[in-house]
This record gives structure tokens, C-alpha cells and sequence, in this order.
């Protein structure tokens, strides 16, 4: 596997990487039927009860983090944005229903014409959350607004997963260049959305051309273990693949020995070998071994790449060894141990008639086992103490305090049903870097521990 933007001949890299734009429109399917079936049979029961149309208020939250994590980090709102521009019952989709009878036909009829309408709010796709934070709000009638839970939250709670995963492994890393390469290890499209969030939370290249062709991402790739064993030598190996692609190229040196590959690797594309990629052993003794041994075969220029079921803990276990670029699969893709963020989708006000003018009134689920919810519209704002580093979440209902209306999270995504905020996807990751920054240094720790500013309701 090779990298991008480690210092190598711009003739040695494997693919030239593209800006990391907001993304190639790629056309998407409907939408409509990711979602839960009593969401529909919710929509029919309040059309006939004649609530459908009362103007409602429903907020994307967790109630706690993932244990042992200090932060977590929204990714994804691109995503969905583009699910709700495409959430269109066509005539397939409502053929699908009617022929199950998952609804009446006065619900298919209402359907038949969905177009969200009202406004989404949210935190900026990159930003941290805590505990309670409202990362995203969507108001319209109750009809238009429920029927978009499911997807959301497939959306929010698999990207924000990743990208949290992403977060960690990139402290770890102190900067070395991370490779997202866990498409093998999930589902075909998860995988390109996992890229995607694994670049937001500071991964830098992916192995996945899908991703590259839809989110513009850097990808990078050389050879596997199969290239080597199918020729007849490891040094035939390497002289194919250094005569196709350049002495810049990376060349996988464990397929048999690794002192000996090392020697031939260095032997056939000379000094100016881009790097090696290790993917067994001991990788701490190993890459040491090898800067040692490339370093007196005059190829001291030559990086050092690792992979091998890597997580955020092994990254940080090789912070002192000689490694120049990390290679991460499938801890990555699955959330590091945690592939869920555990976010709602709950109705927290709702008018009492379908009158537009009618005032909101908030609403929310009491319950034992810790399943509460806060209700009313909310604001959210983050304090920061003399220095500029967060002290703590505050979320309320009602007007903001002066000393925090500068300090506000939520930007509008969606007005009257059109988007207006969609972003690069660059500018997403440098959000995602400048608010890790500025949380407290503790939120960077793996050990475990609680969230790393408290969530104040006022």
C-alpha cells in the first residue's frame, strides 16, 4: 500500500491524489424506503387522526458517549443531506407498498407527492458533541419530519462511529499520515462512507476508488502478498513492479524474510526506493530492524510503512518506533469496538393543532432505565475558559445568554426544504481538527474516562 504526501517523487506515486472536495454528484436512488415500517404506519394513523400536519420539532442526540471515549465527532451531514433530497416515493417504491399493504391508499396518495419542506439545523459536519448535545434539529409537520428518522440515523450514528475511530487513531498517529483501507471488511457501501469518515476525522489517503470517485479523497495502492508469490522470485516481484511503476514505489517486504526482501527491495529500485510496507511480527522490533538496515544500504530516505490490524492503541505503541505511515482496516471501519454512537431521533415539541401560527409545546418521554429525554426546541453553545479551551457544553431552551450567542453550535443545513450549506469535504476535516484542538488535552488520552467537558442544561 502507498502513500500520498510522504515526501515521495511525485513518479512514484501509485495514484495522484485528488483535492478532497465536497464530492462527485453521483446520482443516488430514492431514499424512501430506508426507513422502519411503523414509520409509515405512524404517517397513516396521524393523517386520519388529522395531528399529521402540526408543526414539530425532533432533535438528533445520545445520552452518553461510547464507554471509556472523551468526545465524539459528527460526520455525515453531507450524507444526509443528500438522503433528503433524494427521500422520493416513486412509482416503484409505492408499488413495493401497495402490493405489501403497508399503507392505505389515501397514505400512498399523500406520499406520492413528498417533498420535505421545512428546515434542518445542525452541528457543522467535523465538529465534536458531548452527552445531550443537539446535533441536529429538524422542524417541519410531524408527517414530513418522521419519516426521515430512520435514515438519519443510519447515517449519523454509522459516519459520526467512524469518524470517531478516525479521531483517536489520528492523535495517536502525532501526524504521520494515516491510509483508510477497511473496505474488505464491511459491507460494499459502508465501506465508501466509512472513507469518507475516516478522511473527516483525519485520515489522509483511502485504498477504496469508490470513495475517491464520489468524495474526491486521495487514494493510494501498490501490490498484496499475491503479486509477490506469483512470480517466481521475490526479486522478480520487485523488478516488475519497480519497472511498471517507478523507483518511488512501495514495495510489501513480508511475504517470506523480511531482512532479505529488504535487501532485494533496496538492491532493485536503489536508494530511491519510496518506501516498504510491513504487514506482520513485531512491528515495533521490526521497524526498527528495517530503518536500521535501510539506513546502511544508503537508502535512508526510504519510508517505513506498517499495517496488520491496526487500532488507535498499537498506533500509539509505535510512537517511538520509525514508522512514516500507518495502514488501518478493519478497527476502523467497525468503530474501533464501538460501530454505533447509540443517537436518537426524538420529538421534543410539537404545536397542539395544524394551525401554523400555533405556539410549540414541549413534549418528551419519561421513562426508567435511563431512556429519558429533555424536551423543548434547544440551543447549544460551547463555554470557553480564559484560555480558549472548551469548558463545557450548554444546551437550553429558550433565549441565549449574551456571553454565549458568539459561542453558538448549530448552523442551518436545510431552509423551506432547500439545502444551503453543503461544504467541501477539506473544510470539514480542518473543522474536525480545530475543535479537536481545542478541547482540553486530556481528550486525547485512551485511557478511559468520562466526557471531557461536562453537558450544562440551563
Amino acid at each position: 500500500m502507498g502513500v500520498a504526501d510522504l515526501g515521495l517523487p511525485e513518479e512514484g506515486r501509485e495514484a495522484l491524489p485528488h483535492k478532497g472536495g465536497g464530492g462527485r454528484r453521483v446520482g443516488v436512488p430514492s431514499t424512501a424506503l430506508f426507513t422502519d415500517h411503523y414509520e409509515l404506519t405512524m404517517l397513516q394513523a396521524a393523517l386520519r387522526a388529522g395531528t399529521a400536519e402540526r408543526r414539530s420539532v425532533f432533535e438528533v442526540f445520545t445520552r452518553r458517549l461510547p464507554d471509556g471515549r472523551r468526545y465524539g465527532v459528527v460526520a455525515g451531514t453531507g450524507r444526509v443531506l443528500d438522503a433528503v433530497e433524494n427521500f422520493r416515493f416513486d412509482a416503484g417504491v409505492l408499488g413495493f407498498l401497495r402490493e405489501r399493504r403497508v399503507v392505505d391508499d389515501e397514505t400512498l396518495d399523500w406520499l406520492a407527492g413528498y417533498r420535505f419542506s421545512g428546515d434542518i439545523w445542525g452541528y457543522p459536519e467535523g465538529e465534536v458533541y458531548f452527552p445531550g448535545s443537539p446535533i441536529m434539529r429538524v422542524e417541519g409537520s410531524f408527517a414530513e419530519c418522521v419519516l426521515l428518522e430512520t435514515v438519519v440515523l443510519s447515517i449519523l450514528n454509522h459516519d459520526s462511529a467512524v469518524a470517531a475511530a478516525a479521531s483517536r487513531m489520528a492523535s495517536a498517529a502525532g501526524g504521520r499520515p494515516l491510509i483508510e483501507m477497511g473496505a474488505r471488511r464491511t459491507h460494499e457501501l459502508a465501506a465508501v462512507a466509512a472513507s469518507r469518515a475516516a478522511y473527516v476525522g483525519g485520515f489522509t489517503t483511502t485504498s477504496d476508488l469508490a470513495a475517491g470517485f464520489r468524495y474526491g479523497i486521495p487514494t493510494v495502492g501498490t501490490s498484496a502478498h499475491a503479486f509477490t508469490l506469483l512470480h517466481d522470485s521475490e526479486q522478480d516481484a520487485f523488478r516488475a513492479q519497480v519497472e511498471s511503476l517507478g523507483r518511488g514505489t512501495t514495495l510489501l517486504v513480508d511475504t517470506y524474510d523480511v531482512t532479505e526482501a529488504v535487501r532485494l527491495a533496496v538492491e532493485v529500485a536503489g536508494p530511491e526506493l519510496g518506501a516498504v510496507r510491513i504487514d506482520s511480527g513485531d512491528l515495533l522490533l521490526v521497524a526498527h530492524r528495517v530503518r536500521q538496515q535501510l539506513d546502511a544500504l544508503g537508502a535512508s530516505h526510504t519510508k517505513i510503512i506498517v499495517t496488520s490490524d491496526l487500532d488507535e492503541y498499537a498506533i500509539a505503541s509505535l510512537a517511538a518506533a520509525p514508522v512514516d505511515a500507518y495502514g488501518v482496516g478493519t478497527r476502523l471501519v467497525t468503530g474501533s469496538g464501538h460501530p454505533t454512537c447509540s443517537m436518537v431521533y426524538k420529538l421534543v415539541a410539537r404545536a397542539e393543532s395544524a394551525d401554523p401560527k400555533a405556539p410549540l409545546v414541549p413534549v418528551a418521554k419519561k421513562s426508567t432505565g435511563g431512556k429519558t429525554s429533555v424536551g423543548g426546541r434547544k440551543w447549544a453553545a460551547r463555554r470557553l475558559d480564559e484560555h480558549g479551551v472548551a469548558e463545557a457544553e450548554v444546551v437550553g431552551i429558550g433565549p441565549v445568554p449574551d456571553e454565549l450567542a458568539d459561542r453558538q453550535l448549530l448552523v442551518q443545513l436545510v431552509k423551506g426544504g432547500e439545502v444551503i450549506s453543503r461544504e467541501p469535504l477539506d473544510v470539514v476535516r480542518d473543522r474536525h481538527a480545530a475543535a479537536r484542538a481545542n478541547l482540553p488535552l486530556s481528550a486525547t488520552q485512551l485511557s478511559r474516562g468520562e466526557p471531557v467537558i461536562p453537558t450544562e442544561y440551563v
